[in-house]
């Protein structure tokens, strides 16, 4: 019997290459659900009493100050480009969308609104990313869609013009923080993040000043940092590195679990406080829709990755 002639060298490259982007893409999934969970404690902060009467864009600079924190010690390799300045203005662009509708409106409805980003997200993907799309995802982002009407149609009836416009920015402007994420993907994480909290800081410490609202009590410092920190910097750094091996209505998709779990943190932490509102029926009935939508976006891919060939 003649003996069996080796696997070539480029045979056992291309496995051992495609073995390693299936850990990477497993490993950035990870890290989505933990970032999630740590942006998930938002509520947890924003409706704790030691900061009872504090105007949103004071949290945002104190916030965006100690993820700056944690963020710029991580730096290795900054570097200038052209591009950081749309980055940076998109990042501020959606701070101030978000924290506008938070102010004038429920502040549960700025984080939901934040979720209609996977259309626009696989939108702009596929479109100019070339990223690809299958059916699992666009059921994923049409559940999403039907979870976050439920949840705020009721609520555009009495609306302006301009207020449904400013709604609308929340998503679009969080798309494409996202998608220029993907595009500074061959940045470094800590610095490309790190540049946008810093801005941040820039354009909100005017308002802080002329506010004069300031932590006085080491309860209210401990928990800035602890805000800014594990909150804002860590799950922001997480996901920058996330996703550069997943595409970015991926990565979003599962991110969405972050308003699943907004409202467990803060039943759990302040329900007992005479503020606490809890969710109403379409809150809870959007959310499942939002969780059917990545419950049968995985299945389907877990069956994919079964129906693939072992490699040899």
């Amino acid at each position: 019997m003649a003996a069996s002639s080796p696997a070539s060298p480029s045979a056992h490259h291309d496995s051992s290459a495609g073995t390693e982007t299936r850990r990477n893409v497993i490993r950035a999934r990870w890290m989505i659900i933990l970032a999630a969970i740590l942006w998930s404690t938002n509520g947890f902060f924003a409706k704790a009493p030691w900061f009872e009467g504090w105007p949103g864009f004071v949290l945002a600079f104190w916030r965006a100050l100690f993820a700056c924190a944690i963020l710029l010690p991580m730096v290795r390799k900054p570097q200038w480009s052209l591009r950081l300045i749309p980055v940076t203005l998109i990042f501020a662009a959606m701070n101030y969308t978000y924290l506008t509708v938070m102010e004038r409106y429920e502040a549960s409805n700025a984080i939901w609104l934040q979720y209609t980003a996977p259309i626009w997200i696989i939108t702009f993907g596929v479109v100019f990313l070339k990223e690809k799309a299958v059916w699992g995802d666009w059921v994923m982002v049409i559940f999403q869609m039907i979870g976050v009407l439920v949840i705020l149609v009721p609520q555009f009836q009495d609306d302006t013009l301009w207020g449904l416009t400013l709604k609308i920015l929340v998503g679009f402007t969080y798309a494409l923080v996202v998608l220029s994420l993907r595009w500074m993907r061959d940045f470094e994480a800590a610095w490309v993040v790190g540049i946008n909290h810093v801005l941040t800081c820039v354009v909100f410490l005017p308002f802080v000043v002329h506010e004069g609202t300031y932590p006085t009590q080491m309860i209210q410092w401990g928990a800035l940092v602890a805000f800014g920190m594990l909150q804002m910097g860590l799950p922001y750094w997480l996901f920058a590195r996330s996703v550069q091996h997943i595409p970015g209505h991926e990565a979003t998709g599962i991110v969405i679990l972050e308003p699943v779990l907004v409202p467990i943190w803060v039943y759990l932490a302040w329900s007992h406080l005479d503020s606490y509102e809890s969710p109403g029926p379409s809150t809870m009935l959007g959310a499942f829709f939002i969780l059917l939508g990545l419950v049968i976006r995985f299945f389907n891919e877990r069956k994919t990755a079964r129906q693939l060939p072992l490699a040899s």
